[in-house]
């Protein structure tokens, strides 16, 4: 018997990265005609992804990757979905599912597949020789994943892009590009920065790779030059995460009296509103969400001359590079746009323009969208 809908299923490693990245997406499928169904470890979203209409099914990735045994009940347990579900169309967000998924999708008959590529992980970073050992088992499933004939897969910026075309892990037809998450300029206003004591705000997973250590080395600099500066840290420890910082080292910084320490906080908006300068000092990035959103509500944005975080800020324009892992170059970011007003306003009203322009949570909808569209037309 024929089904009235056809089926999409969104395969993410957590609820909650699903609910703050992707879940307009999946409200617009719905729009669309699509019966909507979510794979993922069960979490605090669960409720909130199932009140909203769609259908949750749990599997359960791992954090680490360390346990083979784990890992093969993951496989397998995604397998058993896709074979019970039989959906028209999988789309597959972060590196497990990506990997798992795809490979799952050519082996069982999925008729069309969506991978988000939303930054290669810390695999891609590090340049010890067990990092090349990873790098190269992941270069050679990302190769077996995009094997399925009828795959489009989406980058957040080119790096990560031309990085997987040139280990010939795709073709650059079976590519799309799309910057970002998107970001409701509704929900993110342009306010006029405070008055008072210049304020500066990160807003990020506790992680040594977003950079976390070297915000608060700059912090150091500062209050050595005396300068007179309110520098906030938001977001959570993550010890399922290997470069988590632990509750001992935050005990530490919060008493140096260095940084104001807020912790997991939902009200983002509110946040930036109440900054002037926002900084990530992280790693390597797909395109990180917390720039966009600081863009969107007007705040200049210091953050590191890498993938992923380079492509969300118009340099020397909306906001300023820095070099990785140098804590003194953020400082004298810092430092330089508290001391010219004038020029940080100017560069949080252009970040302002690039988030309407680029951006917008509306146009990010369309795209994915019109992915979709294309990919069951091809059946």
């Amino acid at each position: 018997m024929a089904r009235s809908k056809k089926v999409i299923l969104f395969v993410v490693n957590s609820t909650e990265f699903f609910l703050s990245h992707r879940l307009p997406i999946a409200v617009a499928a719905k729009k669309m005609g699509f019966d909507v169904h979510i794979a993922s470890s069960t979490g605090k979203g669960v409720k909130q992804i199932t009140d909203s209409g769609f259908t949750f099914h749990h599997v359960s990735f791992s954090r680490s990757g360390q346990n083979v045994l784990r890992e093969l009940q993951c496989f397998l347990c995604l397998t058993k979905l896709f074979i019970k579900l039989s959906p028209d169309l999988v789309h597959l967000i972060t590196i497990k599912p990506v990997l798992y998924g795809s490979i799952v999708a050519r082996l069982v008959g999925v008729k069309s597949v969506v991978c988000a590529i939303s930054g290669l992980g810390t695999v891609f970073q590090n340049t010890n020789i067990f990092a090349r050992i990873r790098r190269w088992i992941v270069c050679k499933l990302y190769k077996s994943a995009f094997k399925h004939p009828n795959l489009a897969v989406i980058f957040q910026n080119p790096d990560d892009k031309n990085l997987l075309l040139n280990v010939r892990a795709l073709t650059a037809e079976q590519t799309r590009m799309i910057r970002g998450s998107g970001v409701s300029l509704s929900s993110y206003p342009y306010i006029k920065e405070p008055e008072g004591v210049p304020v500066v705000v990160m807003a990020a997973r506790l992680l040594r790779d977003k950079g976390v250590f070297e915000y608060v080395e700059a912090a150091r600099i500062l209050k050595k030059r005396c300068v007179s500066i309110d520098i906030r840290l938001i977001g959570d420890i993550d010890l399922g995460n290997p470069t988590s910082i632990n509750n001992d080292i935050l005990s530490e910084w919060e008493n140096e009296n260095i940084i104001n320490v807020y912790g997991f906080r939902s009200d983002i908006a509110t946040q930036y509103s109440n900054a002037n300068i926002v900084c990530l000092p992280s790693y390597r990035e797909g395109l990180p969400k917390s720039l966009i959103e600081a863009a969107a509500c007007g705040r200049a944005v210091i953050t590191t001359d890498v993938p992923g975080c380079r492509d969300a800020i118009v340099a020397g324009e909306t906001g300023i590079l820095v070099p990785v892992k140098d804590p003194l170059a953020l400082a004298d970011a810092i430092n330089w746009l508290i001391d010219t007003p004038e020029q940080r306003r100017k560069m949080g009203k252009a970040g302002r323009l690039l988030a309407e322009n680029e951006f917008n949570i509306e146009n990010v909808i369309d795209k994915h969208m019109t992915i979709y569209q294309e990919l069951i037309r091809n059946v």
